[in-house]
């Protein structure tokens, strides 16, 4: 009676009650509808963009994240430079007296008498070489500026006799000119002045660190190799062992052949030089020897020298028989040498080669350009090396004791605890003694 009456009074007493909870629901419902379509989901937003700007982003980003984290690494490369140039060196050193030491090994001589005679030959053919390059320097030196003086007077005249009709007082204004501009810089020269002890401390200290660092590589290379692959992941460890062996092969027959090459470059320009009679062919040839280990602009470079000093103290005839013998030489790389001996060990493109040593040049000066080819041909192979899979095959590498006491970075368990563990369970406990 009760209920009837209360839905009578809702409905029949009293409708405007029930026309008012109608239209909230209709209105409810009408804006209900729109507002669900007016939210598309991510799904939708998604679907909706063109295919070529999703997947930029998607590259967008990713390649960001990667420079970022080249850009922190080449940083931290910069601001570590007196570390990690000597220890580059010293990279360079084990790979090109590793084959010596093995050779001495495998022909029963010990490994510590194979280091040090590899050690102690290397240094002694630098330090040959350098008093060898001081000395003929220090005996031409004042015959060379003599010659200079007078080249520049002949240049001169030159200059005066030429169709050009140029004055004395011209030429001695152009000369005022950069003399001052001499001047006005030569803040640069006092304060390069003032930090030659610094310069002379970092060198020294990264002298040393590069002969330590080749030291230890040389005795216990492997080892040092091992404990550094197990700093990667496990299942990253047979990747990373892999393309380090491969990096290292290419490494070592680079270093091989740009031996070879610089020595024949060296050899070809400093004999043409002797046979021009053009002076300082001895320190030239160092200087070509040198300057070979950077592909294509080091060799560039010192040909140049030695044509400014033939022009300099043998005038234009010998200049021009010299610059003969330069391109003669660098044309024999460039077309025999290269292609048939470099190309062979490490498969760089010729173009990406000058890239990488302008790139290192700007970014690092003499030491970039100098490490820029072997960076580029190692991180090629071992890129080649991860992406070919070849890696998947191996079996998973063993997990050896560290080789040195050196490596034992981790403290051993304290003596006599391991024998407790095992033994425990055969031992008789107090509870069984007493049972007994």
């Amino acid at each position: 009676m009760t209920e009837s009456t209360g839905k009578r009074m809702g409905g029949r007493w009293f409708p405007w009650r029930a026309k008012r909870k109608e239209s909230v629901q209709l209105s409810a419902g009408v804006t209900a509808a729109p507002a669900a379509e007016a939210l598309p989901s991510e799904e939708q937003i998604a679907q909706s963009l063109p295919t070529g700007v999703r997947l930029g982003a998607a590259w967008s980003w990713r390649l960001l994240l990667i420079g970022a984290m080249i850009a922190v690494l080449i940083f931290l490369i910069v601001q570590l430079r007196l570390i990690v140039i000597p220890v580059l060196v010293a990279v360079l050193l084990t790979a090109l007296l590793s084959p010596l030491v093995n050779f001495l090994h495998r022909h029963r001589w010990p490994r510590g008498l194979s280091i040090a005679v590899a050690m102690v030959g290397i240094l002694a053919l630098v330090a040959g070489l350098m008093v060898l390059v001081i000395t003929q320097i220090a005996r031409s030196s004042s015959a060379l500026s003599e010659r200079a003086i007078e080249s520049f007077t002949q240049l001169k005249q030159a200059l005066l006799d030429s169709p050009l009709q140029l004055t004395e007082t011209q030429i001695n204004a152009f000369l005022a000119q950069v003399i001052e501009a001499i001047q006005q810089d030569s803040q640069i020269f006092i304060s390069g002045a003032l930090s030659i002890g610094s310069s002379l401390g970092h060198f020294v200290a990264g002298l040393l660190i590069a002969l330590f660092a080749t030291l230890f590589m040389l005795i216990d290379g492997k080892g040092i190799w091992g404990w550094a692959v197990r700093i990667f992941p496990r299942r990253a460890r047979a990747a990373v062992d892999g393309a380090g062996k491969a990096g290292w092969t290419t490494l070592g027959n680079f270093v091989k052949v740009q031996v070879l090459v610089a020595s024949i470059d060296a050899v070809g320009i400093g004999l043409g030089a002797a046979l021009l009679q053009v002076p300082l062919a001895i320190p030239i040839a160092v200087l070509v020897f040198l300057g070979s280990f950077i592909p294509i602009v080091g060799a560039v470079a010192t040909g140049a020298v030695a044509v400014a000093i033939a022009l300099i103290y043998n005038g234009w005839p010998i200049a021009l028989a010299m610059l003969g013998v330069v391109l003669l030489v660098q044309q024999i790389e460039g077309h025999v040498l290269q292609p048939l001996i470099m190309g062979t060990a490490v498969k760089v493109h010729p173009l990406a080669v000058v890239l990488v040593v302008a790139a290192g040049s700007m970014l690092a000066g003499i030491p970039g350009a100098l490490f820029a080819v072997p960076v580029a041909a190692v991180l090629n192979v071992m890129v080649h090396y991860i992406s070919s899979g070849a890696w998947r095959n191996t079996p998973p590498l063993p997990q050896p004791a560290p080789s040195a006491p050196l490596w034992s970075t981790v403290p051993q368990t304290r003596p006599g605890y391991r024998r407790a563990v095992t033994s425990t369970p055969s031992a008789p406990t107090q509870e069984n003694r007493r049972n007994d």
